[in-house]
């Protein structure tokens, strides 16, 4: 298989294992976007998040709104620029988060355990170095 098509094979598998597993999520995709990329950088301005997620600053605005009225998130005047607001996930919004993460974690861990067998386990184990290797070097570009 030529690298092109391994490429393709990889973002279609991929892409419709990440939506078989979000298929369970209990909020929108985008709010919980937003609480991940705080809980993993820090405070960030809602700018920062657009531009993390590749979305308009409208479309993160809005995610933000709703995560703020839902106590999940809090606002601070920025430190350094008043004009701008720095969020923060609150200890609600990560609780909410890592019950998200949970059951997304045990759907897949139990699709894992019923499909494949220990050495396509063992295989799929062996797989992730690399995919986190993939991971990396994209996001350097």
């Amino acid at each position: 298989m030529d690298d092109t098509h391994l490429a393709e094979e990889l973002r279609t598998t991929v892409g419709q294992l990440v939506r078989a597993v979000r298929a369970i999520d209990t909020m929108a995709p985008g709010e919980a976007a937003v609480l991940g990329y705080l809980d993993r950088s820090g405070p960030m301005t809602t700018a920062d998040v657009a531009h993390e997620r590749g979305v308009s600053h409208q479309s993160a605005a809005k995610a933000v709104k709703e995560l703020l009225q839902q106590g999940l998130v809090r606002a601070e005047a920025h430190p350094s620029d008043g004009r701008k607001n720095l969020l923060h996930i609150t200890p609600t919004g990560t609780k909410r988060l890592n019950e998200e993460r949970h059951r997304r974690a045990a759907l897949l861990g139990t699709a894992i355990s019923d499909a494949l067998t220990a050495e396509e386990r063992e295989t799929l184990a062996a797989a992730m170095p690399l995919l986190s290797r993939l991971t990396a070097h994209l996001r350097t570009r």
